[in-house]
């Protein structure tokens, strides 16, 4: 059975547990035997992804993350986030995580974007 608000804390966990560098862990407990990657920066499988975020790790240390919203449905889970680069680069992300029968994520897509200097309204982006 769908466990929607376990499934939320284990995305925000997971993604946390990656961005803060503790990648092998995040993997081993969050991740399931099979793990599918849209994001085309990226390459298929849990050792791409360890991969990916090691290298942001090493090239971008002091990248922050806040998570602003958190939806589940059925066996997927949205994450919007505002994160903060270096050179306070801020950008508005979404990732989407599907979740396998045991609870495991399998597969990840992702939209990213650049928070503009200037915006013709006063409402943030997140």
């Amino acid at each position: 059975m769908i466990n929607l608000e376990e499934n939320k804390k284990n995305a925000i966990a997971f993604y946390k547990m990656a961005y803060d560098g503790n990648l092998k862990i995040a993997t081993e407990k969050y991740v399931g035997k099979n793990y599918t990657q849209h994001n085309p920066h990226v390459s298929d499988g849990k050792e791409g992804f360890v991969e990916y975020f090691e290298r942001m790790q090493k090239e971008y240390s002091a990248k922050t993350i806040e998570f602003i919203r958190c939806i589940a449905e059925g066996d997927l889970v949205a994450l919007h986030t505002h994160q903060i680069w270096p050179q306070n680069d801020q950008y508005v992300t979404m990732d989407f995580f599907r979740f396998d029968q045991r609870g495991k994520i399998c597969e990840h897509w992702d939209a990213i974007q650049q928070i503009p200097k200037e915006s013709a309204n006063p409402n943030k982006m997140y």
